[in-house]
Parts: structure tokens; C-alpha cells; sequence
């Protein structure tokens, strides 16, 4: 089946993810938050097709007003294709480019109070639903940091693509900004598949280079506590000639 994610297509099958459909094509929708129906950066208007689309979920009802589901909103990462068929969808961010570019005045001051409306009614709501999750195990917070890494990562990638695929003679230098820009992401993100490795791991590699900053700015005169600096305890050289110098 096809799906058009800001009128760009893709295919999509039963089963999947409106994220998942979205990511597979680099078709952006954002993931802040990787996928835990926390963030709300995955919000679509769902244009065509939403009979093909799952009910919407307890989180996508905590955090999206009737007034927003009735313009067809629902969570990407929550809302799982069901049926056969063409589906329409437009990102929040598209969406609200696509009125700043037109310079739809009417329709800016509409989107503005829409979306005031939702953050006002449907917050005590959000946050009642994340602590239920929390407090019930199904929402871990290192697994939500995992995730959260990841949805990074994925971003990086996915502006990388952007960039070369509308400019390809950038390829190269941006691929190389991509490596260092996901090569942090990276640790991050396998650091965080055990939970002593994380918090070993960032506090003592955190730890490490102030030291080591520390240590050069001071020319290796100061250290933190429990850390040393190579340059303080290294031998010193001997000197190769002694002069010695009488003032009269």
C-alpha cells in the first residue's frame, strides 16, 4: 500500500508504525522522544485514510484535545496502520511551514490558539498519564533514555540525507559532520543497553575529561580529587648544561 507523508511517497504495509512507515522512506516526522508517546514532535493530521489507522491510544488521549482529533491528530509513534488502502498525512512542522510560507495570517492566528487550547486542557492530563505509566512499569526512564538516543541518531541521519539529496555536491563533507555528529550518539545509545554501563560509564568519561581539562588549563598543577595528571607526575628531564650566574 502507499502512504504520502507530506505528499512524498512510500510504501507502508498492515502492522506498521505511521513512525516506522515514515523512517524506512527518510520521510520526516520528528522523534524526540523515540517513540514513548512523551514529546508530542510525532504529531500528524492525519488527511485521508484514518479509517485504515488504529483507535487512538490512553497516551495519544492524554495529550491531544477533541479539537485537535478532530482535524485528524494523532501520535505517529502510537497509531499503527491496520487496513489496505491510501493514507494522507501532514506533519505538525510542515504543516505550520506550509501557513508561514503562504503567509496565511488567518490560518497562523487559528493554528496558534488550536495548539494553546491542547497544551492548556489536555497538560494535567499528560502528566497524570506519564506517572501512571512510570509507576506502573510501563514506562522505564533508562529505556526512555535509550530510545530518546536513538530517535537522536535518527535525526542526524535523516538531516544528513536531507542535505545531500537536495544538494549532492555536499555529500561528502556532510557525511563527514554526520559521522562526528552520531559518533557521540552512538556510545550513548550502547551505553545505555546496560544500566551500570550507563551510569559507570557517562559519570567516569564525564569525570575524565574535566580532569583532563583541568589539568591542561592549569599546566598540570591542579587535578580533581581521585584523579591524577600526567604532566604533574611525568619525570622531569634532566638538564643538559648547569650555569651558574654571580651578581656583583
Amino acid at each position: 500500500m502507499i502512504i504520502y507523508i507530506n505528499d512524498r511517497p512510500g510504501e507502508a504495509a498492515a502492522g506498521d508504525l505511521l513512525l516506522q512507515a515514515a523512517q524506512r522512506h527518510n520521510a520526516h516526522i520528528g522523534c524526540i522522544c523515540g517513540g514513548n508517546g512523551i514529546c508530542q514532535s510525532c504529531f500528524v493530521y492525519v488527511k485521508e485514510g484514518a479509517e485504515l489507522l488504529s483507535p487512538p491510544s490512553d497516551e495519544e488521549k492524554a495529550f491531544i484535545s477533541d479539537r485537535l482529533f478532530q482535524e485528524g491528530g494523532r501520535l505517529a509513534c502510537q497509531t499503527v496502520i491496520t487496513g489496505e488502502g491510501t493514507i494522507r498525512v501532514l506533519t505538525r512542522a510542515e504543516n505550520l511551514r506550509r501557513i508561514v510560507l503562504g503567509l496565511n495570517v488567518p490560518g497562523f492566528i487559528t493554528y496558534a490558539r488550536t495548539i494553546g487550547y491542547n497544551v492548556i486542557t489536555k497538560l494535567p492530563g499528560g502528566v497524570a498519564n506519564l506517572a501512571s505509566r512510570v509507576r506502573d512499569g510501563r514506562l522505564n526512564p533508562l529505556d526512555s533514555i535509550g530510545k530518546i538516543a536513538g530517535g537522536l541518531r535518527y535525526g542526524a541521519g535523516l538531516a544528513v540525507h536531507t542535505v545531500t539529496e537536495t544538494l549532492p555536491v555536499l555529500q561528502a563533507p556532510v557525511s563527514l559532520v554526520s559521522e562526528v555528529l552520531q559518533s557521540p550518539v552512538s556510545l550513548v545509545s550502547g551505553a545505555l543497553e546496560g544500566p551500570a554501563s550507563l551510569i559507570s560509564g557517562a559519570v567516569g568519561g564525564i569525570f575524565h575529561a574535566a580532569s583532563g581539562l583541568l589539568c591542561a588549563i592549569s599546566g598540570g598543577r591542579i587535578s580533581l580529587p581521585g584523579s591524577t595528571c600526567t604532566s604533574a607526575n611525568a619525570p622531569q628531564a634532566k638538564a643538559l648544561e648547569s650555569v651558574t650566574i654571580t651578581v656583583k
